[in-house]
């Protein structure tokens, strides 16, 4: 447990109170409540300022443990067969950068994300400061017709995302929330290299996420009206990568079946 906690980067109140004063200071709010959310983020300390703004805040130390995972995220690339495509960030400015940058950029190809305010630095520390959207789920927390009716939609923002050389490169349930009848798309991170071998990892990750929920058959079912099967048979390559990552759980062979079968079919 302590290393858990050490990994993740906790940030003092003091230190969080400056960051909170600075965010009311740039917004012209008098006076400020803060909510700190209960979320499994090895990468930043989130928090919701006066139920508006949805603040990231960014430490060295979740820099340090961003080195860590880009790297295994490199090694697993390579046991794939593939170059390793992840991008790492220097300081915790530049993390806040990137996630502004690429919240902005999803937005521009009509991908749902919640709004980007600004990325700055106090103290040393990242800022990221986005819209707060409060009604939301994640897609593991709807129901089954629901994940049904919007798995199409997953693989269609994706594929906007691949068209305009974007690619989101760590899809899993917690970071698609579901906002009345749309999907939002959350913490993307950074790539590199042939946006081929990235688009193949999103795809398998997205079998990833809704396999478990919608079954195998029909995860790849929907996936097929969207990627060839070239995508798909690449997205295979990276399934036993994705399922050992420890926020995915679902059965890899199964859906390399489905996949071979469509291929094959």
């Amino acid at each position: 447990m302590a290393v858990r906690r050490l990994l993740r980067g906790q940030i003092a109140w003091p230190q969080l109170e400056t960051i909170v004063e600075a965010v009311l200071d740039r917004y012209d709010e008098s006076a400020g409540r803060v909510e700190f959310l209960d979320a499994n983020n090895w990468l930043s300390v989130p928090l919701v300022v006066n139920d508006r703004y949805f603040v990231k805040v960014i430490s060295g130390q979740h820099s340090l443990v961003h080195a860590l995972l880009t790297t295994g995220r490199n090694l697993g690339a390579f046991t794939s067969g593939t170059e390793g495509f992840f991008e790492h960030f220097g300081t915790p400015l530049e993390m806040a950068e990137h996630e502004f940058e690429a919240a902005r950029r999803m937005q521009s190809v009509d991908v749902n994300v919640p709004e980007p305010k600004e990325a700055f630095e106090v103290d040393g520390f990242g800022v990221l400061v986005l819209e707060y959207v409060p009604d939301f789920r994640t897609l593991e927390d709807v129901d089954v017709a629901t994940v049904d009716e919007l798995a199409p939609d997953l693989f269609a923002a994706l594929d906007r995302m691949h068209q305009a050389g974007l690619a989101h490169g760590d899809l899993r349930s917690e970071n698609v929330l579901v906002v009345g009848e749309e999907l939002y798309f959350i913490d993307a991170t950074n790539v590199r290299g042939d946006i081929a071998e990235a688009r193949a990892y999103d795809v398998a990750c997205a079998l990833g996420v809704l396999a478990p929920l919608i079954g195998p058959a029909e995860s790849v079912g929907v996936a097929v009206d969207v990627f060839d099967e070239e995508t798909l048979l690449s997205a295979r390559d990276f399934l036993d990568f994705v399922t050992i990552r420890p926020d995915h759980d679902f059965d890899a062979a199964a859906v390399k079946g489905e996949i071979e079968k469509v291929a094959t079919g």
